[in-house]
């Protein structure tokens, strides 16, 4: 895979309410699954993981995935790679109760240096992880793959009409040059309305660690109908390879 960075993304979260009911383990082994697919030749940068915070008057989150892709064809080939099919029809709809999804291009897309990593295959259902030496073994461009430790505040909104979609656009764009400690920042209008319950905007701020989301405000407009807020800290640990079922 090349490792040039694209000056445009497709940013793709799907965010999820675990039953009350689910079993714990249950639940890791949805994460631990998901956070595998990390081997899709389509997928540039994947994470999924509990919520640290959510903030909304009408919806409740616990969990979320948030991966990058090329192309909305690369996002396409991730949806409906078999693997993926699996996780989700194995390892996800038998632990949640709500899902909620948004997609967006993240045009002039640009951040610091941050190095990700790919599982490679070394033998019959075996995985491994080497973060330095095997070059191969590196899976995204560096720009593009949000670090272990890092953290993202999310933001899904819906607009009352869509004579404000432009300015509640340009303000969540601008949030970058308000506050430093935000190292990327993408935003722009959902492509995927069939699984976003109405909300047509997102966009997600990258910062170094999660304390540091406490200086970043909210984007505040007259245009809101409705807002979900997430923050979530990216797991340091690599994932293991998703189950084959």
């Amino acid at each position: 895979m090349s490792s040039s960075a694209p000056s445009q993304i497709i940013e793709h979260v799907v965010l999820l309410k675990a039953k009350p009911s689910a079993d714990p383990s249950a639940v890791n082994e949805m994460i631990r699954n998901l956070n595998g697919l990390a081997t899709l030749d389509s997928v540039l940068h994947i994470s999924a993981g509990p919520v640290s915070r959510c903030r909304s008057t009408s919806l409740t989150f616990t969990h979320m995935l948030h991966s990058r892709y090329r192309s909305k064809s690369d996002l396409a080939s991730y949806t409906h790679d078999p693997v993926h099919v699996a996780v989700v029809a194995g390892y996800v709809k038998p632990v949640v109760d709500d899902v909620m999804a948004v997609d967006w291009v993240a045009e002039d897309f640009s951040g610091p240096v941050a190095v990700g990593f790919r599982l490679g295959l070394i033998g019959l259902g075996h995985y491994q992880v080497d973060p330095i030496t095997t070059q191969s073994a590196r899976f995204a461009s560096p720009t593009v793959a949000v670090p272990p430790g890092a953290a993202l505040r999310l933001k899904v909104m819906k607009v009352k009409d869509k004579s404000g979609k432009g300015e509640v656009l340009e303000i969540a764009r601008g949030m970058k040059g308000k506050f430093d400690a935000i190292e990327q920042l993408t935003a722009g209008e959902n492509f995927s309305p069939e699984r976003s319950k109405g909300f047509s905007i997102a966009s997600i701020a990258v910062v170094k660690e999660l304390e540091a989301l406490g200086v970043v405000s909210d984007v505040v407009s007259e245009h809101f109908d409705d807002v979900v807020v997430l923050d979530y800290a990216v797991p340091a640990q690599k994932p293991a390879a998703a189950a084959r079922l």
